[in-house]
């Protein structure tokens, strides 16, 4: 097999690494989510670029010094709700479709001394048809920019300044919110230096993109901000985060918020078991509230040789802090600032607040393209002072005096195809049965949601 980049490798060889690769069902089939991370200098050699249709587009000569990087995502996805919200929501059956394309074009010029430069574009056409009561912003943003940035790097030193996607590890806290129509961007700048071996330090200050109903009305966020350093080490990562809200509501309270959080995630494999242990700390105050948060993220899986297919199983347990005590000065509501768009799996009403899950899952390749997961998930309150909230942080369920803890059961099945390197099919299914908590505050019958994809990317 010839020796392309990781990322071209991934694209065409999808019933080998691809298939045992364990992904979550929101992360693209193939390639990366923000693209400007791949590298395809490789291709600079003219008879790899023969190998597969897509070289010529993935490498285009410009000169001695200056190449050009261009790719698509198109991708139409259907979801189809029953009693979403367990009833509560404004539109609680509701199907719509999802359509989006995202190209790009990606310019690198070298030069002699070392210097290289590099311009960066990515434009996104997103529409939604169906959404009751009304499409968000998050459904579409009709035409508008998702990144463009410049990018300055002198051996291991780089400096970007644009818009521009961000991930961070597992996108706990920081993400690219792939999943939803309308992925999420930053406008600030970045710098790196990497330290080879797998080593690097990240230092940021960002603001996130708000995206408008229109066309070319994408803005800059003047009441959020995002500035931090991560550094990456191997099978460790140890960051900073720092947060600004003018806007924040906690508890019925709205005002400043003012957020720090420290984390430290470990991560690796060993034989047949892969681990990733994150924890974080948050300190800070939102108006007159101190902030005293916290959250510990577990998934420990091993790939089971000895059955049929080797399977992977995976349990994943995560605990995160709630505002215990009312009216004490101190707020307790773990805030996962920019977290990715579909968190707990395909159907995620619930967000990472207030919440103890547990969650079993087992997935495999079936051959020929084909990929199977099956999950369940357990969700409780962590503090019954405190509501339940979806993933952007929104309260959706008041405590209502209910003490309560067990929010309810989740079972999620998916099937995929990678049907070419360049288009993936799927299909899942998802039910939601309320616990105690939600019967005792509102509307109450099962969610069920039936999801259908097709991706293509180049």
């Amino acid at each position: 097999m010839p020796k392309y980049r990781a990322c071209l490798l991934l694209s065409l060889c999808a019933s080998g690494p691809l298939a045992a690769q364990t992904t979550e069902a929101w992360q693209a089939p193939t390639l990366s989510i923000p693209r400007y991370d791949e590298d395809w200098s490789d291709l600079a050699d003219a008879e790899k670029r023969r190998r597969h249709w897509t070289g010529p587009f993935k490498y285009i000569p410009l000169g001695p010094d200056a190449w050009l990087s261009t790719g698509v995502e198109v991708r139409v996805r259907n979801e189809n709700y029953a009693d979403n919200l367990w009833g509560g929501a404004e539109a609680p059956d509701d199907s719509y479709v999802w359509a989006r394309a995202m190209p790009y074009a990606d310019l690198h010029v070298g030069a002699a001394d070392g210097v290289h430069v590099r311009a960066f574009a990515q434009p996104i056409i997103s529409y939604a048809m169906g959404v009751a009561p009304s499409a968000s912003p998050i459904d579409q943003s009709r035409v508008d920019m998702l990144q463009g940035f410049a990018e300055v790097a002198v051996g291991p030193v780089m400096l970007r300044g644009g818009r521009q996607m961000l991930s961070l590890g597992t996108e706990r806290l920081v993400g690219t919110r792939y999943g939803p129509n309308m992925p999420l961007a930053f406008d600030g700048v970045r710098g790196s230096l990497s330290l080879g071996k797998g080593r690097a330090i990240d230092l940021f200050l960002l603001n996130p993109v708000q995206a408008g109903p229109d066309s070319f009305d994408d803005r800059t966020s003047d009441t959020r901000r995002l500035w931090g350093a991560y550094a990456t080490l191997p099978q460790f990562d140890l960051y900073y985060l720092g947060y600004r809200n003018r806007a924040a509501r906690f508890g019925g309270r709205i005002g400043r918020e003012v957020r720090h959080s420290i984390g430290l995630r470990f991560h690796g494999a060993r034989d047949q078991w892969h681990w990733n242990v994150e924890a974080v700390g948050q300190f800070g105050h939102h108006e007159e509230q101190r902030i005293a948060a916290w959250t510990l993220g577990t998934e420990v899986g091993r790939t089971l040789d000895a059955l049929p297919l080797s399977p992977d199983a995976t349990l994943r347990f995560n605990i995160v802090s709630g505002d215990r005590h009312r009216g004490d000065g101190t707020l307790g509501t773990f805030n996962a600032l920019f977290p990715k768009g579909k968190y707990f799996g395909e159907l995620s009403p619930v967000g990472p607040t207030n919440i103890i899950s547990v969650n079993p899952r087992i997935s495999a390749p079936l051959g020929n393209g084909f990929s199977a997961s099956i999950a369940a998930m357990a969700y409780w309150r962590y503090a019954w002072n405190d509501g339940l909230y979806d993933i952007p942080g929104n309260l959706i369920r008041a405590a209502d005096h209910s003490r309560a803890r067990f929010i309810g059961k989740e079972a999620e099945a998916t099937l995929a195809w990678q049907a070419t390197p360049e288009l993936e099919l799927s299909t899942s299914l998802s039910l939601f049965a309320p616990g105690a908590f939600i019967r005792q505050t509102g509307p109450a019958k099962t969610i069920a949601m039936t999801g259908f994809e097709a991706n293509f990317r180049f």
